[in-house]
Formats: structure tokens, C-alpha cells, sequence
């Protein structure tokens, strides 16, 4: 593992290669799992002012589960989450000739909004767990991301590297530079390699 600042990495975010295939596993991580997104605290407050701009790009059921439940909920862990519907697919998710996207994604590229998507979405396939004196910064081993996996390792794209914009918005530049040199082998001395 390494630490930078309050952040404890594993090491497979460094070691492992990760690039989304999304016409091989047809966005089924928005389809799969048992809750919702999990959400930042601010982003609570977000998901409340854009919905009105991201609903015209929600299926009928989204819409019907987001005004029924929430912009988000509270789910069996107590952790804020995005809604699901029927105990499946994320209540922002759309699909685009049977593959899953996010509605809050495609309004976001289409400048109706300046919010991505939630950045545990973003993230992904890091997970960040918040303890109380440090984050866990880890590496996510779904079955569904196989060919993500395939397709990483062939174009040996580190995990790190492809979710390095969303890094970038957690922890800002001077900490993905300072994992950039673990990964290149010159860190500083500053923070520390954990064995």
C-alpha cells in the first residue's frame, strides 16, 4: 500500500490494468449490485438542483422512482445512495440500443448541466472507503468488468491512469503527481510506502 496525505493505496491501483469495454459488458454497472451509487454529502444538494434538467433525459421508471423516493436515499448501510428501480438498475440510468449510460452523464455532455456524474461512478472501478483518520483508496474486482480487464491489459492502462479525472477531482493535482512518481518509481520522500 502507499499513503499520500490521508489516503492509503492499494497497490493494485498502481499494478493492475483497467479500461472500460463498454461494447462487451453493455454498462451493467449501473444494472448490477445491491443499492445505488454510493453519493458524496455535497452531492446530495446537486442531485436535488439538476434533476429538473437531467428528467427529460430519464426513462419513465426513473422518473416515477426519483419523485416517489428522492433524488437519492439512505440504503440498508445507512450511506446515501442513488435510488434503484425495483431493486435494480440506478434510477438515472438510460439505455442506448441495450446498453446502460447515465442520464445525469448525457445531459452533462450536452451542457445542460456542469456535474458529471457521481464520482463514485466516475471512480470506478476505485472504491474509496472514509475512516475516521484516513480514506482507503481501492482497487474493485467485479466479474462483470472482465473485459474491462481484457482490454486494460492489452492497452496496459494502469487503473489509476484511467480514472485519473476523477482522481484529479477527489484529491487534486499535486496528489495523482505524487502517485504518478510511485508508479514511475520515484516517490517522494514525503509520504510513505506501506508493506
Amino acid at each position: 500500500m502507499i499513503q499520500i496525505d490521508n489516503a492509503i493505496v492499494s497497490i493494485d491501483v498502481i499494478k493492475e490494468n483497467f479500461k472500460c469495454d463498454i461494447k462487451k459488458c453493455r454498462g451493467l454497472c449501473c444494472v448490477y449490485g445491491d443499492a445505488g451509487a454510493p453519493l458524496e454529502k455535497h452531492e446530495l444538494r446537486i442531485l436535488k438542483k439538476i434533476y429538473p434538467k437531467v428528467k427529460p433525459y430519464l426513462r419513465h421508471e426513473g422518473i416515477i422512482t426519483i419523485e416517489n423516493e428522492g433524488p437519492y436515499v439512505i440504503d440498508k448501510d445507512k450511506d446515501f445512495v442513488t435510488p434503484i428501480i425495483r431493486g435494480k438498475e440506478c434510477a438515472y440510468t438510460v439505455f442506448n440500443n441495450g446498453v446502460a449510460m447515465c442520464g445525469i452523464e448525457r445531459a452533462f455532455a450536452d451542457k445542460k448541466i456542469n456535474f458529471r456524474k457521481p464520482l463514485s461512478c466516475y471512480l470506478y472501478p476505485v472504491r474509496i472507503k472514509k475512516y475516521k483518520d484516513f480514506d482507503a483508496v481501492n482497487y474493485d474486482r467485479w466479474n462483470i468488468c472482465e473485459p474491462a480487464r481484457v482490454l486494460g491489459n492489452k492497452l496496459k492502462i494502469p487503473v489509476f491512469r484511467f480514472v485519473e479525472d476523477a482522481l484529479i477531482c477527489k484529491y487534486g493535482k499535486k496528489w495523482i503527481e505524487e502517485l504518478k512518481k510511485y508508479a514511475s518509481g520515484k516517490p517522494n520522500s514525503g509520504n510513505a510506502l506501506i508493506e
